[in-house]
């Protein structure tokens, strides 16, 4: 088995909004293992206080800061908090979003549409202009926005989420010449089909509800057709993602800015 690469990320600060959820989890797991203090951020102060908790093995600083990404006052409370607490943030894990409900395109609920852009994109903005601000006046630092395959190929019944991920790819790109002035990279990361999982188990569950030509009405049969379309027939992990995010922060991607990481398995 091929070792994992580590980087040298002790003495810094990795922020991670949607700190709460499993690639969030997943992701502080990764850098604290390599040394790195953990701000999580997040709505949900109960799962916040349970990844403290598989966080403490490492014995690297952690924080936590209950936070509403749609609310840029709320953003700025907790870059503060951050900066209180561990006196800079290094980097930004622009990860909080929300896949919204499965319908077709005819029939898709206009609140849900504006809730997922509402969280998706302008929420992305919000930490990302904050991050901006911190990381050009700290000296610079990486930003890894949380786009998805659905921002590089859109897919059935997911419109909302679909037209929010390209939207962070679009913002990616942008970001990265207005802020490389400042040595701030900006990068994204589409992952496809993650798993398992909650998100795995409801993406397949909820496509097999929506009755369309493109998959069967049983959520396992759904699973199959969905790993059937990559090439490497199988699901990426979890760890595969938080690996791709401490790429990109990392000085071996030092180069690297307005990029997005496609993870596909080949699709």
């Amino acid at each position: 088995m091929t070792a994992k690469a580590t980087y040298q990320f002790a003495g810094k600060t990795i922020l991670i909004t949607g700190g709460a959820g499993e690639i969030g989890k997943a992701t502080a797991r990764r850098f604290a293992a390599d040394g790195a203090g953990i701000f999580l951020l997040d709505l949900n102060e109960a799962k916040m206080a349970e990844a403290v908790r598989e966080l403490e093995k490492y014995n690297v600083p952690i924080g936590i800061f209950r936070c509403d990404v749609t609310d840029a006052d709320n953003v700025a409370k907790a870059f503060a908090a951050g900066v209180e607490q561990f006196d800079r943030i290094d980097y930004v894990f622009n990860n909080a979003g929300y896949q919204g409900v499965f319908a077709k395109t005819d029939e898709y609920p206009e609140d849900d549409f504006e809730k997922v852009i509402d969280i998706n994109v302008i929420g992305v903005f919000h930490i990302l202009k904050a991050a901006a601000q911190h990381l050009r006046d700290a000296g610079g630092g990486a930003i890894v926005n949380m786009a998805s395959h659905a921002g590089v190929d859109g897919p059935p019944n997911m419109i909302a989420y679909a037209a929010s991920k390209f939207a962070v790819i679009g913002i990616t790109q942008t970001a990265a010449k207005d802020l490389a002035p400042h040595n701030i990279r900006v990068n994204a990361l589409s992952p496809s089909l993650i798993g398992p999982g909650y998100m795995w188990t409801r993406q397949t569950e909820l496509q097999a509800a929506v009755g369309s030509q493109y998959f069967d009405r049983n959520p396992k049969v759904v699973e199959q057709q969905m790993i059937d379309s990559v090439p490497m027939r199988r699901l990426g992990s979890l760890e595969e993602v938080a690996n791709g995010v401490a790429f990109l922060m990392s000085d071996e991607a030092s180069y690297i800015t307005g990029f997005n990481l496609d993870i596909t398995g080949g699709q």
